[in-house]
């Protein structure tokens, strides 16, 4: 027995009923890329994508179901979408900064420069050259929970970055700080016409209560991590990762364990995260819309393989790049399934993830 869940790391679907307290009103991601951008993704809608997208209806999937997800959780970032969706509904939202306070980048290991919010690629063109001058980590935050650490990957070093990271992370953690993410964001380039960000970037969450990932490692169902799902739950509940360094890589991954033959019941929990990344964050439609055409290709080769498992495609949040300013935006979320246990329920939280998978596995 065995179960595959993706999730498309922003993709979600308009409609959240309280997008306004968010700043996000008419927000939606997948609406204005099917309007604007003249998308179509044939073997998505053929999971019923077009039918939750209020767009008409084609001839399903065998065993195909769909729903519209609502996140109940106070939040709109990964780490929370991720949670929720694995049964863990946050009432209280993370810590978020404007800036960190100074003793606590003292305490981290300063000194730094920056400190403050700004989009990821803005932040390097304004201070990756006086990073290389003075040797000095640049940090960040945005809307989300996040502090955000940037530094040379080959003059700063790797090593010395993710180990400056998970300071910050036991430091946060010591002091009572929820933020959700300590994130390395390693670069290369010379100057700000040639900095860039690198896949080798490695996220430190805080770690998550009960999830039904530990109940299913509990029952004896492997859990098997693809892309960020290990950082973003801090392995807890995870008995094998695979990081990955892009969705093609993610989607050969995913394709390779499918193909082996294990002789336990297991769960593939995999994030396809360059949606959000390059795409999202950066306001680029086009890139986004190549983006899901490109899952959607490898989606037509990979469903026929599906037979009679269980496939749930999802997302953890919004990401309209059609919105003003660079964050991610409070939306309901598609629920696509192949052969569910039960049918997918329209309105439910993402929580309704965690119990399709557990009943799927008699957990």
């Amino acid at each position: 027995m065995r179960a595959l869940v993706i999730v498309l790391d922003s993709v979600g679907c308009g409609g959240a009923r309280d997008a306004a307290a968010y700043g996000d009103e008419g927000a939606d991601t997948l609406g204005h890329l099917f309007e604007r951008e003249s998308l179509e993704l044939p073997n998505l809608a053929r999971l019923g994508l077009l039918e939750v997208l209020g767009r008409g209806n084609v001839e399903l999937f065998p065993g195909a179901a769909f729903a519209r997800m609502s996140e109940a959780s106070a939040g709109k970032d990964t780490t929370t979408g991720h949670w929720e969706l694995a049964g863990c509904v946050l009432e209280e939202p993370f810590d978020t900064f404007e800036s960190f306070p100074q003793d606590l980048l003292d305490e981290i290991g300063g000194p730094f420069l920056g400190n403050c919010a700004a989009s990821g690629t803005e932040i390097l063109e304004r201070l990756g050259g006086e990073h290389l001058r003075t040797g000095w980590p640049i940090v960040y935050t945005s809307a989300d929970s996040v502090l955000q650490i940037a530094a040379h990957e080959e003059r700063y070093g790797l090593k010395q970055l993710y180990a400056l990271c998970q300071r910050a992370r036991d430091v946060l953690d010591r002091r009572g700080i929820r933020i959700g993410r300590v994130i390395a964001r390693p670069f290369l380039g010379d100057d700000a016409a040639s900095f860039k960000r690198t896949s080798n970037r490695h996220d430190y969450s805080l770690m998550p209560p009960e999830t039904v990932l530990n109940r299913l490692q509990a029952a004896g169902v492997e859990m098997i991590g693809v892309g960020k799902i290990s950082d973003i739950f801090c392995g807890s509940g995870i008995s094998e990762s695979h990081p990955t360094k892009s969705n093609a890589d993610g989607m050969a991954v995913i394709e390779k364990l499918w193909a082996e033959e294990r002789p336990h019941p297991h769960l593939i929990f995999a994030n396809l995260v360059d949606f959000d990344m390059l795409y999202g964050h950066r306001r680029d439609p086009a890139g986004y819309a190549d983006c899901l055409l490109e899952f959607d290709a490898w989606l037509g080769g990979f469903l026929p393989k599906v037979g009679d498992d269980f496939l749930l495609i999802t997302a953890d949040h919004g990401n309209d790049p059609y919105h003003p300013g660079t964050d991610h935006t409070r939306e309901q979320v598609p629920l696509l399934t192949v052969n569910a246990p039960v049918n997918p329920v329209d309105s439910a939280d993402f929580s309704q993830v965690a119990q399709l998978v557990g009943t799927h596995f008699g957990v």
